[in-house]
């Protein structure tokens, strides 16, 4: 089989709507190596979006699931319940930042746990109003879409989005916009717009992942953190890009000194397979009667064991470590290349979620074309990268926390060498 061959069977039989980063057809992976049907090797440097922080076929997640699949498949937690999805939600319970009492949900998507966060949110307060940022991405459901500050390709052509939801500006230091913007919105839109005692909740993502790998500052979390506070407002993280170690911590709110009230989470969860949670404070979580919270599939019970044994190998391989050496390393490659890359405008993120931005030299405006340029570099020498940003111009790194040295270097010597093949046009 050819990439070619199978890509005109997907534009006949698969909706338009479904968006394709690349024309790479997988055959098989392997921690941060991904060979397609070709035989061509790739460096895989999106790992499915965050989703294989641990990397591809993780021998202990594997046996996890290859055990679980040989008692059973499914059941539906709700009507023949199992152990380990208990054992699961308290370790989550433990895990989550926050001294208080908790309690867990399970669905199958991180769009979904956004959902169910704000029903909890709504049924606990009575209030129905929700705040959400510029530039966030909370997922391509109703509500999430709706949440998600970004209209193309997120929201163009879908109608009304839902009743009640407002935004506000999201600080980014690079394009001069400041927490005390950010506030100065929140207090705008509460005089013009929304009487903050029918808030039910402010969503936030301590590091925006589609918006452009921005982390939000401290001081705009703790500002939140009183305002929710004064106003009795459900503060939600959306950590489904930021958890599971890719920030350096296993969440990325350990490194705000505040707990929110509830926490999102999907994508590294489970190492590959659909599982996801909202985790927050038990008076909240219980506020919803029997039957108002949950899904068929939700807490599958093949997903439930591979995330016990993602939580297993994060511990054992101590890969919050492990991510911040990477990112540093991968940080002080960007800081070099941009010795000699004007088109560097800014390199952030946490951990082992690393950003660069790319800019017109001559008038600092975004430039996409430069980053398309990049990315397609990259891929020509058998590294695999993603775009992000409102604009379009960022490229985020999202390998394996598990990545080999030997692979990394590769990697790093692949991007220098496609960051000056994009300059030279």
């Amino acid at each position: 089989m050819k990439n070619a061959d199978v890509a005109k069977r997907r534009d006949e039989a698969i909706s338009r709507g479904v968006g394709m980063q690349t024309q790479i057809y997988v055959d098989r992976a392997l921690n941060s190596e991904v060979w397609d049907i070709e035989g061509n090797r790739y460096i895989d440097f999106a790992a499915g979006i965050a989703v294989v922080n641990t990397g591809h076929c993780h021998p202990k997640v594997m046996e996890a699931v290859t055990k679980q699949v040989s008692k059973f498949t499914h059941t539906c937690h709700q009507v023949l319940p199992y152990e380990h999805y208990i054992r699961l939600a308290e370790r989550l319970n433990a895990l989550v930042p926050g001294d208080f009492a908790k309690k867990t949900v399970f669905v199958t998507t991180g769009a979904e746990a956004v959902e169910n966060a704000i029903k909890v949110a709504r049924i606990a307060t009575g209030r129905n109003a929700v705040i959400a940022f510029g530039g966030s991405f909370h997922g391509r459901t109703f509500m999430g879409m709706t949440l998600t500050g970004k209209v193309e390709p997120y929201k163009k052509g879908f109608g009304a989005m839902m009743p009640d939801v407002f935004h506000i500006p999201f600080p980014q230091d690079v394009h001069g916009i400041s927490t005390e913007d950010a506030m100065a919105g929140l207090t705008k839109l509460f005089k013009a717009d929304i009487d903050p005692g029918r808030v039910a909740a402010i969503i936030f993502e301590p590091v925006q992942g589609e918006g452009g790998f921005y982390p939000a500052p401290k001081d705009l979390v703790k500002a939140v953190r009183a305002l929710c506070d004064e106003h009795g407002i459900v503060m939600i993280a959306d950590e489904v890009q930021t958890g599971f170690a890719r920030t350096g911590t296993l969440f990325a709110m350990e490194q705000y000194g505040v707990a929110a009230d509830i926490t999102t989470m999907a994508k590294g969860l489970a190492g590959g397979l659909p599982l996801a949670a909202l985790t927050g404070k038990a008076s909240l979580m219980d506020a919803a009667h029997p039957g108002g919270l949950g899904g068929t599939y939700g807490g599958n019970p093949i997903g439930i064991a591979a995330a016990n044994a993602v939580l297993d190998v994060i511990e054992e391989e101590k890969l919050c470590d492990r991510a911040n050496e990477l990112g540093s390393r991968l940080k002080q490659k960007l800081e070099s290349l941009r010795a000699v890359t004007p088109e560097i405008s800014d390199i952030r993120g946490p951990g082992f979620m690393v950003a660069v931005e790319f800019a017109n030299p001559s008038n600092k405006e975004p430039d996409a074309g430069f980053t398309n340029r990049v990315k397609a570099e990259a891929q020509k020498r058998g590294l695999i990268l993603l775009t992000c940003g409102v604009y379009g111009n960022v490229i985020r790194f999202l390998a394996p926390i598990t990545i080999p040295d030997a692979h990394f270097a590769e990697a790093m010597d692949i991007l220098e060498a496609s960051v000056a093949a994009a300059r030279q046009g």
